[in-house]
C-alpha cells in the first residue's frame, strides 16, 4: 500500500523493485493527488480570509451603531429628563393672546416649533439605531458561527494535505540517486514526445510567434528564475512555487494576474494552444493544479514541485488543459530575440501541480 494511503487505495510499486515506469506513474499519481488536495485546502483558507475580512467590517459597523444608539439614549434620556422637570408647552394660540409682543410671540414660537421636530428626530434617530445596531449584533453572530465551521473544515483539509505531502516525500527520498535519473530521462522522453504529437495532432503551432513587449519582460524574468527552488507558497525572489512563478513574471512586467493556477484558468482571457506565443500560461491537469509560461518553440519554465526547481520543459510534459493570455490586447514587439537558456535548464524532473501556500506544520 502507498505510504499514508487509506485501506483499499493502489498500491504503490516498491522502490527497491520498481521500474522507472511504475515509479514515474506512482510519483505523478501522488504529485497530482497532493496538487487537488491542496488547492481544496486553499479555496477554503481564501474563502476564511474573506469571510475574515467581512467579519472585521461587520464588527467596525457594529461599533458605530452602539456609539450612535447611545448618542440617541442620551438624546432621548435629556427629553425625558425636561419632561419629568414639569417643561410644559403652552399652546401657541394663548401664547399668541397673552403676549405683549406679537412679534416676538411669534418668533418665539417658530423656535418651539424647530424643538418639537428636533424631538421627533431625535426619537426617529433612536429607533433607528436600535434597529440597525439589533440587525448587525445578529448578522455578527451568524458570521462567526461559519466562520467557525470554515475554520474547523480548514484544519481538517490541512491534515489532509500534509499527509499527502509525507507521501509523496518518503517514495522520493526512497529513490535511490540512480532510480531518480531515469525516471527523470523517462519523464523528459515522455513529454517530448507529448509534444512532438501535440504539433502533429495541429493542436500546437511548430512556428514561433512573437511576443507584446510584457510579455517578453515576463519571459525573460522566468528564465532569470530557472534553478531557484521550489517552495511552497513561495512568490520570490529566492524560491517559488509554481503560480507564485507566474504571478511574479508578469507583475515584472506591469501585469497583475490572479494567485492560483484555477484562478487565473477561471480569470484570464483563453488563447487556443495553436495560438500560444510567449509570455502565455499553459494550465495543466483538468482541476487546473498546475501552471507554467511559455517560451516559445514547445517549451515552458515552470516551477514543477517540492524537492524540484525552477527549470525548461516540454509544454506537453504534463496533461495540458489549456492557455490564458494576461494581456490579450498587447502589440507584439517588433523584433523578439529569445533570451538564452542557462545551462541545465532542462534537467530534472517535469510534473508538477499547484498550490499557493504549504500546510504548515
Amino acid at each position: 500500500m502507498a505510504l499514508g494511503a487509506a485501506p483499499g487505495a493502489p498500491a504503490a510499486p516498491d522502490p527497491a523493485g520498481g521500474s522507472p515506469a511504475q515509479l514515474l506513474t506512482e510519483l505523478q499519481r501522488l504529485h497530482r493527488e497532493l496538487g487537488e488536495a491542496t488547492e481544496t485546502y486553499q479555496a477554503t483558507a481564501r474563502t476564511l480570509a474573506e469571510r475574515r475580512a467581512r467579519n472585521k467590517r461587520l464588527g467596525t459597523g457594529l461599533a458605530k451603531a452602539r456609539v450612535a444608539l447611545a448618542e440617541g439614549r442620551d438624546a432621548a434620556g435629556q427629553l425625558a429628563r425636561r419632561q419629568y422637570q414639569g417643561v410644559v408647552e403652552v399652546s401657541p394660540t394663548l401664547r399668541l393672546l397673552l403676549a405683549a409682543d406679537a412679534q416676538g410671540a411669534l418668533d418665539q414660537e417658530h423656535v418651539l416649533r424647530r424643538a418639537a421636530r428636533d424631538r421627533v428626530a431625535t426619537v426617529e434617530r433612536l429607533t433607528a439605531a436600535e434597529r440597525r445596531a439589533s440587525g448587525l449584533a445578529r448578522q455578527a453572530r451568524a458570521a462567526l458561527d461559519e466562520e467557525q465551521v470554515l475554520a474547523a473544515r480548514q484544519r481538517a483539509q490541512h491534515q489532509a494535505a500534509r499527509e499527502k505531502l509525507d507521501e509523496v516525500t518518503a517514495l522520493v527520498s526512497s529513490l535511490s540517486p540512480d532510480q531518480l535519473a531515469e525516471v527523470d530521462g523517462l519523464e523528459a522522453e515522455r513529454g517530448e514526445e507529448a509534444g512532438r504529437n501535440l504539433v502533429a495532432a495541429g493542436g500546437l503551432s511548430s512556428a514561433s510567434a512573437v511576443p507584446t513587449r510584457r510579455g517578453e519582460r515576463a519571459v525573460r524574468f522566468a528564465v532569470d528564475q530557472i534553478g531557484k527552488p521550489y517552495v511552497w507558497g513561495a512568490e520570490g525572489p529566492d524560491s517559488y512555487d509554481c503560480s507564485g512563478l507566474t504571478q511574479r513574471a508578469w507583475a515584472s512586467a506591469g501585469t497583475g494576474v490572479p494567485r492560483t493556477s484555477q484562478e487565473q484558468w477561471a480569470e484570464l482571457d483563453r488563447v487556443p494552444l495553436r495560438q500560444l506565443r510567449p509570455g502565455d500560461l499553459v494550465v495543466y491537469f483538468p482541476e487546473a493544479t498546475h501552471v507554467a509560461l511559455y517560451l516559445g518553440d514547445g517549451l515552458v519554465v515552470h516551477a514543477p514541485r517540492p524537492g524540484a526547481a525552477v527549470k525548461v520543459s516540454p509544454v506537453a510534459a504534463n496533461p495540458v488543459l489549456g492557455a490564458v493570455r494576461p494581456d490579450p490586447d498587447g502589440p507584439p514587439v517588433p523584433e523578439y530575440e529569445p533570451p538564452t537558456l542557462p545551462e541545465g535548464a532542462r534537467e530534472g524532473s517535469d510534473t508538477g501541480y499547484a498550490q499557493k501556500a504549504a500546510p504548515e506544520s
